[in-house]
């Protein structure tokens, strides 16, 4: 897996529905290598700290791949890197679904750094900002190409055409891809039951998703 693009960009305010909104969603790629440090990459800040950044959320990576899906979706309209307010534009000379092969916990080495896989990206409004469309955040969902979330286990420098080499996986491998899967199912039957218990065993998964899943137990009569 190879890292097409370095992006980055500090909070700005944009006029959204009749109201100034700050966001960080606009990124732009880095020509040089820059520093990765335990909150986000040097030139890269967050907004609304209460729902992004902090070191489980350090880096955000989205596929080159959907890219080519998104402009068909999306035709005529130019998306240029860092588009979906991603870090890290990731290619892994594929066309199908990167969050399908990428597991919670999963350690990379990228440059100098070591970074470790902790949760997929919910969207918020505020991608719908960046396309000017409140219907981008729903679409996006469904199709997805929802990228996720890294933490900095050592600091370093990246760079576009870094390789993103698979250090090690987590015992109780859990997709990407499920855990969204399983965050929109309406209901929990007993596969879902399964797939959530060995993704509460994930050291990686942040506590507030593991409450999340341990709350729908509870309402599916789990303990």
């Amino acid at each position: 897996m190879k890292l097409v693009s370095v992006n980055t960009g500090l909070p700005r305010e944009v006029k959204w529905q009749g109201r100034m909104v700050t966001t960080a969603i606009f990124k732009e790629p880095v020509a040089r290598r820059v520093a990765l440090r335990k909150l986000n990459l040097d030139g890269d800040r967050q907004a609304d700290l209460t729902v992004h950044g902090g070191e489980l959320k350090a880096v955000y990576c989205y596929s080159l791949a959907h890219y080519d899906y998104w402009k068909k979706e999306l035709p005529g309209r130019e998306l240029p890197m860092g588009m979906f307010g991603e870090n890290f534009t990731l290619d892994d000379g594929g066309d199908g679904l990167l969050e399908e092969s990428i597991y919670l916990g999963d350690r990379f080495s990228v440059g100098t750094a070591e970074v470790t896989v902790t949760q997929p990206r919910l969207p918020c409004y505020k991608l719908g900002v960046r396309f000017g469309s409140d219907d981008m955040v729903k679409r996006f969902l469904a199709s997805g190409r929802t990228g996720f979330y890294l933490a900095v286990l050592r600091e370093g420098e990246v760079g576009a055409g870094d390789e993103m080499k698979l250090l090690a996986q987590e015992a109780n491998a859990v997709a990407v891809s499920e855990i969204t899967r399983l965050y929109v199912a309406k209901r929990f039957g007993e596969a879902e039951i399964r797939a959530v218990r060995r993704a509460l065993r994930v050291e990686e998964l942040p506590e507030s998703w593991k409450e999340y899943f341990r709350q729908r137990l509870r309402q599916a009569g789990e303990d």
